[in-house]
């Protein structure tokens, strides 16, 4: 099944979308990887503010290329999401709602995402320049001296993406295509 979805996504939108469905995402996203994680942590630790409301959130594990004249941002592809399964918990549980990036996760991030009716999405690694066409505008919103890693905030169009992990436990990378495929 194919699935057009708007940021920020409803719980309905959400539920609608099973493992292995194709999803063009349209809307506001957010960029963070491993650094930008830690500082986050850091500052939920501390009771401190956020740079931004993380409820309902859509957070793209990527480090985007620099910009090229003309273009809000250079080529974005997926970073493995493995690599932020320590936080992802924790994070979902605080409110945010979509994952994207690439490769399977954790048992404790795929029961954090069925608790809270979550989403976890894959984007086609190897595929920056692809997803660099769907960004309209970017701009960091926090950490500007992590580089790469920074956070921005992206305004995508139609970014293709597939379902990887469902709200209801379907996991395309344990039960395989074959089970979800509509």
């Amino acid at each position: 099944m194919t699935h057009k979805l708007k940021t920020p996504l409803s719980e309905e939108a959400v539920g609608r979308v099973s493992a292995g469905d194709m999803v063009y995402l349209t809307g506001k996203i957010l960029t963070s990887r491993d650094a930008a994680h830690k500082r986050l942590m850091s500052l939920i630790d501390a009771d401190k503010p956020l740079p931004y409301e993380l409820k309902d959130t859509v957070v793209y594990y990527s480090g985007p290329c620099p910009a090229p004249p003309g273009l809000p941002i250079g080529s974005c592809g997926p970073t493995t999401s493995s690599r932020m399964d320590a936080w992802s918990p924790r994070l979902i549980a605080l409110g945010q709602k979509v994952m994207i990036g690439k490769g399977p996760r954790s048992a404790g991030v795929k029961k954090a995402i069925v608790h809270n009716r979550g989403l976890y999405l894959c984007a086609t690694g190897g595929a920056g320049a692809l997803y660099a066409r769907c960004v309209k505008s970017a701009r960091v919103v926090a950490f500007e001296d992590l580089g790469a890693e920074a956070m921005r905030e992206l305004e995508v169009v139609d970014m293709p993406l597939i379902a990887a992990i469902d709200c209801w436990g379907g996991d395309l990378f344990i039960s395989g295509p074959a089970k979800y495929a509509k």
